[in-house]
């Protein structure tokens, strides 16, 4: 029986960051789906196309690696996908505890279903999407922070 997990995020953009965090997914899981957030109440800085273009680049060369986009609660997509096991990367102490909130919420709302934290790399620790967004904003070179299989 091969074991899944779902890797969620807005992932806007997907940073080198995300890739070190579902490389060492996949070293646990046989596949792992990387599922891109739809939230109403935020307008990206990418479209969803482009964002789900960038996963596709970075993650192409990796076996055992899915896409998808999503809308509704984490757990249920979870649900409808058979998956017990949610991915989360973390990157510092403040990550953590919201990331710790987040998967408690998950399982009150389906015990069934367990989240793994893997705290990033340490030579990723700097990079965050809104990071990445900033550098864009300001035509600064952004190549350090995004997979470099990744054309903007």
């Amino acid at each position: 029986m091969k074991t899944k997990a779902l890797f969620p995020g807005s992932f806007d953009p997907f940073t080198a960051g995300h890739l070190n965090i579902l490389k060492r997914a996949l070293t646990m899981f046989d596949e792992v789906v990387v599922a891109v957030g739809i939230n109403q109440d935020k307008r990206g800085f990418f479209s969803m196309e482009k964002r789900l273009d960038i996963i596709y680049q970075a993650t192409s060369a990796l076996p055992g690696v899915s896409v998808i986009q999503y809308s509704n609660l984490t757990v249920d997509t979870c649900r409808e996908l058979g998956i017990h096991h949610i991915v989360r990367g973390v990157r510092n102490m403040i990550d953590f505890e919201t990331e710790r909130s987040i998967a408690d919420a998950n399982r009150r709302l389906a015990p069934e279903i367990e989240t793994i934290i893997i705290p990033t790399a340490q030579e990723f620790a700097h990079i965050s999407s809104s990071a990445v967004r900033d550098i864009l904003k300001h035509g600064g070179d952004y190549s350090a922070f995004i997979p470099e299989e990744v054309q903007l």
